[in-house]
């Protein structure tokens, strides 16, 4: 059972019943298309490391996977991804954000990200109210957004439906194994140096 990286102790955690072991048993030599890849490679790039090479290709696969199942999710409920992503900061802030403090979050020009809202607020998804006064105030900027529950359901419904794709597919591992693999891939991702979700490594030395 060495493909699977450790001993998997079926009757002693008894976490898998006779059926799940068989089928567990019965991946044991089976090829996918990246050990193809990895074969046609290996003559031509000697240097090559075939397991390097064969998890970071099924890693850029799986995460354009759940991309794409992610885009479907959103086209089904009418909703564009930058759409989504508004809702998704404002249901992680409370439901509350002012338009300045959300395009900040988003990475936004505030006429950007106001465009943007004047499409959720026309479908029900979020309201905004206006602050009043001078300056940033009156252009806007200061608008209080909340998400409404509409809204919310709305991001809810996008969120558990790309989900269902990712437990479908983390599916093919048991508990030990989606653990073992969530570890394996922390330890990579510290191996970046970078914290922050999403960010790159500071590489000029600056604090």
């Amino acid at each position: 059972m060495g493909q699977w990286g450790y001993e998997r102790q079926h009757d002693a955690l008894d976490v898998d019943g006779e059926a799940e072991a068989e089928r567990r048993d019965a991946l044991e030599g089976v090829r996918d298309w990246v050990d193809d890849h990895v074969d046609r490679w290996q003559p031509v790039l000697p240097s090559l490391n075939p397991h390097i090479e064969g998890a970071v290709t099924r890693m850029q696969f799986l995460a354009d996977h759940l991309r794409r199942a992610g885009e479907r999710a959103l086209a089904e409920l009418g909703l564009r991804r930058e759409e989504h992503e508004a809702l998704h900061m404002l249901a992680g802030h409370g439901g509350r954000r002012n338009l300045t403090q959300l395009a900040l979050d988003l990475g936004a020009a505030p006429n950007t990200l106001a465009e943007r809202l004047d499409v959720l607020e026309k479908r029900g998804f979020v309201t905004r109210t206006a602050t009043g006064g001078r300056g940033a105030a009156a252009s806007g900027q200061d608008d209080e957004l909340e998400l409404t529950e509409e809204g919310h359901s709305t991001w809810l419904a996008a969120i558990e439906a790309a989900g269902e794709e990712e437990r479908r597919l983390f599916s093919a591992l048991d508990w030990h194994e989606q653990r073992l693999l969530a570890g394996l891939l922390r330890q990579i991702m510290l191996a970046t140096g970078s914290y922050e979700a999403g960010g790159e490594a500071d590489e000029s030395g600056d604090d």
